[in-house]
């Protein structure tokens, strides 16, 4: 099926972006960016582009030399890709993360866009975090890293609950300094999240429980702590509700998936390469479009 899919014409003119990964056949990112070029009337496309790890220099020498505008990065090339820039933000020079880069000029500048779209993503949803809400985070591994920085920054007292809690107070000591915010650790256990989760205004599942293709697991939540005054975020959007979510919808907690977070990152590193506000309505029925696509093959 084509579902998801926009007709764009590639011409001489085209200016050029994408998205690196390994594997990358399935990234949804090509039918949002693309949605938003061609509701714009813009002379730009979007492709994939499979990159195997030890390639990652090769594939970002070929940017400049094929003068594309800027990439996407996904998984595994996020770490790898820091080395290789002429430039970091301050967020992804302190996250070691780079999820997006903008050529300019020759120089090839990295930027982390996860962390913002995030709380953007939460803000659609009429979520506005207030300095000290109690937020706890599911997880300390890569997904974690922009998603905790972020509610840092916002003034949010974190409780991150993982197995290993020795990696959680790590990512704790680093991303910590220089914010308002506060983070505790504690073990990823039925019994801890039950009373860490009384007073918190939200939950963010970071890891992978729950994902396709085993949608029937959850993390260790237990159902009588996602009391009404919670809001759930769950990054998975394969499915598109997980255990977690169905749970949360049956306790009368707002919640909410991955794609608007998906959405809301793309659209800032759209608007970094372009100089251009996208719409973020286009892209995200592109995004939902595409998947309903997927799940019917």
């Amino acid at each position: 099926m084509n579902s998801g899919l926009t007709l764009i014409s590639v011409r001489g003119t085209t200016r050029i972006v994408g998205v690196m990964g390994y594997p990358v056949k399935h990234s949804a990112s090509p039918a949002m960016h693309n949605a938003a070029f061609a509701t714009l009337g813009m002379d730009w496309a979007y492709v994939p582009f499979e990159v195997a790890p030890e390639n990652i220099s090769a594939a970002l020498a070929g940017i400049r030399a094929l003068n594309l505008a800027g990439v996407n990065v996904t998984v595994p090339l996020k770490e790898l890709i820091p080395p290789f820039m002429d430039e970091l933000t301050d967020r992804a020079r302190l996250l070691g993360s780079v999820n997006t880069v903008i050529h300019r000029e020759g120089r090839l500048i990295g930027d982390s866009t996860d962390g913002p779209g995030f709380i953007a993503a939460l803000a659609y949803e009429g979520l506005i975090l207030k300095p000290g809400d109690k937020v706890v985070v599911l997880g300390a591994g890569g997904s974690s890293r922009a998603v905790v920085r972020a509610l840092l920054e916002a003034g949010s007292n974190i409780v991150i609950a993982n197995r290993n809690e020795e990696r959680a107070e790590a990512l704790a000591a680093e991303l910590a300094p220089g914010t308002s915010g506060k983070i505790a650790v504690v073990s990823l256990t039925e019994s801890v999240l039950r009373n860490a989760l009384t007073d918190a205004v939200l939950l963010v599942n970071t890891t992978s429980v729950g994902m396709h293709p085993k949608p029937e697991e959850m993390p260790p939540v237990p159902v009588d702590a996602l009391h009404v005054g919670l809001f759930v975020s769950d990054l998975i959007y394969n499915p598109y509700e997980t255990r977690l979510l169905f749970l949360a919808r049956s306790r009368g907690c707002r919640f909410q998936n991955g794609i608007e977070m998906l959405v809301r990152q793309g659209a800032i590193a759209f608007e970094r390469w372009t100089d251009v506000k996208p719409p973020a309505d286009v892209m995200r029925n592109a995004v939902q479009s595409y998947l309903q696509g997927r799940s019917a093959d």
